[in-house]
């Protein structure tokens, strides 16, 4: 249920109603209780539109208001606040919605085709740290896109060609004997690889040689190259399904699948007066910023190329309307400029959405770049198996759990508190590795999220048949319940809209904390609860633990019945 949407449109037409036009009827929760459940601030823009007292048009507006059963109260404050009062009555009769398989949620009307680019591992070398936040943010926000109704393409778009794939193939050469072993541990190969190409002159040479041959369509360069690729994507594939990420060889696009169409591209925007020719090279200029090359002297062309390309195939052949790329804030400045240009060269016009969901760094506590005691990075394998081990290690003391019940959780809650942990936090913001916090049963984390899906369902499997499936709010405490699992879909579409998955987990936290509250004041299976009230704190529980589920799996986190 949208119940925001709900209590604009009764502004809205309160004010049709009495011949004015407001500027906004976007309401908000109310700040203090005292105040009622949603609070309108609008009038004060439109009084000062209209030359008229503030106060005198909210009271106006509240009058027309009151004759509408949406609301209990509507009170008029200040200068001229409308402070609402949601009916108990209306919240008992739409609350059975948040216990269908959607959790109440509708699915937009407006559907469009989304792209979302995230992940992009590196080809020749393991996933590490690096890839976490753009992998699971990325993952998160396709879900939530294809929950509410539009049609998701995932696109993992790898670096799978240049200078790197000539050094790989020269050294893969040299080393015939030593390969099969060598690509086991694609780091190591890598590096050897790039030892040479930076000590050795003949060998750098050798490798360019090797880049204009596959370039060519050496059929041997491309069988070799074809090796790396799929040994590096079978690799990053086992850390997709580790951490229950829907990506999978499918959504694959890498740098190689647009290079026949880049000579087009330079030249189209050359004709079209977007890019002009410096020093040789092919640029696009900005005002007070470096200009975005797209065409090197020697006639090499650089990832801006590719990514216009990329834009141009996901609107003209995939038919987006929405492309999101989840990447670092560091390449702000880039996409910037990529993007301008697609709009220059109006291979996009103002239809489409061109974002770039920019996300911090992953840091250790004493803020600086999280890395192994060694320095080095890392690898995003050894980081799950980690966080498993903790987990088996925290939930398995003193528990009855046989051992692949264990294994299960232990999966899950690790897997979910890496996942959590990220998603928590406001993506612009970075991301602080904590694994005491993120394995805590205290805050916001996907234990405390897991463990109270898995107490209301210990509560429910202790309960008696539900009898009578009617909503009664007794009290405050269930009335501020049932309004939280209501505005669930509130938030998915504000998350939606703004990219941000941490909405999704405050409100997750929210509710959660409310159920807690309302569980210890508000008995259900005490002896002397009357049957009907009984029944109807059974379904507030059975909504609650309905939307956690739903809103964890919306982020990728699974849930378990027990912990």
């Amino acid at each position: 249920m949208q119940l925001k949407s709900l209590l604009s449109e009764a502004i809205r037409d309160s004010f049709k109603e009495l011949n004015i036009t407001p500027k906004t009827t976007q309401v908000n929760e109310a700040a203090k209780p005292e105040f009622g459940d949603f609070q309108y601030n609008g009038v004060m823009a439109l009084a000062k539109e209209l030359k008229e007292n503030p106060r005198e048009i909210a009271n106006r507006v509240a009058l027309v208001l009151k004759e509408n059963p949406l609301f209990e109260r509507v009170e008029v404050a200040g200068p001229g606040f409308i402070n609402l009062r949601i009916d108990k009555k209306f919240l008992e009769d739409n609350l059975l919605q948040a216990l269908d398989s959607r959790a109440g949620v509708r699915e937009k009307e407006d559907k469009i085709r989304v792209v979302v680019d995230y992940s992009s591992p590196n080809m020749a070398k393991q996933m590490h740290v690096g890839h976490l936040r753009s992998t699971v943010i990325g993952d998160a926000l396709a879900n939530l896109f294809e929950f509410l109704g539009d049609e998701v393409i995932r696109q993992n778009h790898i670096g799978d060609w240049g200078t790197q794939f000539g050094m790989l193939i020269a050294y893969f050469e040299e080393n015939a004997k030593e390969r099969a072993k060598e690509l086991s541990d694609l780091e190591r190969f890598y590096q050897a690889a790039k030892k040479r190409f930076d000590e050795d002159e003949e060998f750098a040479t050798k490798a360019r040689e090797y880049v204009v041959k596959l370039q060519s369509g050496d059929k041997e360069c491309l069988r070799l190259w074809r090796e790396f690729i799929d040994t590096t994507l079978a690799h990053t594939q086992e850390i997709y399904d580790k951490l229950g990420v829907k990506l999978g060889l499918d959504d694959v696009r890498g740098e190689s699948f647009y290079n026949s169409d880049l000579p087009n591209l330079v030249e189209e925007l050359e004709q079209k007066g977007v890019a002009k020719e410096s020093e040789g090279a092919k640029c696009i200029f900005f005002e007070d910023k470096a200009p975005l090359i797209i065409q090197k002297k020697d006639g090499g062309y650089l990832y801006a190329t590719t990514d216009l390309a990329a834009i141009k195939y996901r609107v003209q052949e995939l038919k987006a309307k929405r492309i999101s790329y989840v990447v670092d804030a560091r390449q702000s400045e880039h996409f910037k400029q990529v993007f301008e240009t697609a709009k220059r060269a109006k291979i996009v016009d103002d239809s489409i959405i061109l974002e770039h969901i920019a996300f911090g760094m992953v840091l250790d506590k004493s803020g600086k770049p999280f890395k192994t005691r060694e320095g080095g990075t890392i690898k995003l394998k050894d980081l799950i198996d980690e966080a498993v081990r903790r987990a088996r290690e925290i939930i398995g003391k003193d528990r009855d759990y046989s051992d692949e019940e264990l294994e299960h959780i232990a999966k899950v809650v690790g897997v979910g508190a890496l996942k959590y942990a990220d998603l928590s936090i406001n993506r612009l913001s970075n991301y602080v590795f904590d694994w005491d916090k993120m394995l805590s049963l205290d805050g916001n984390t996907a234990l405390y999220m897991q463990y109270a899906y898995a107490r209301i369902n210990s509560i429910l499997r202790k309960a008696p048949e539900i009898e009578s499936k009617k909503v009664i709010i007794g009290d405050e405490l269930e009335k501020k319940l049932a309004l939280k699992i209501l505005s669930f879909e509130d938030i998915l579409n504000r998350a939606y809209i703004e990219a941000m998955p941490h909405l999704i987990t405050n409100y997750l936290y929210e509710l959660a904390g409310l159920f807690m509250k309302f569980y210890e004041n508000n008995p259900i299976l005490k002896e002397g609860v009357k049957s009907e009230i009984r029944d109807s704190r059974l379904l507030l529980a059975k909504a609650t633990a309905n939307v956690i589920k739903k809103g964890l799996n919306i982020l990728g986190i699974e849930v378990v019945e027990r912990i």
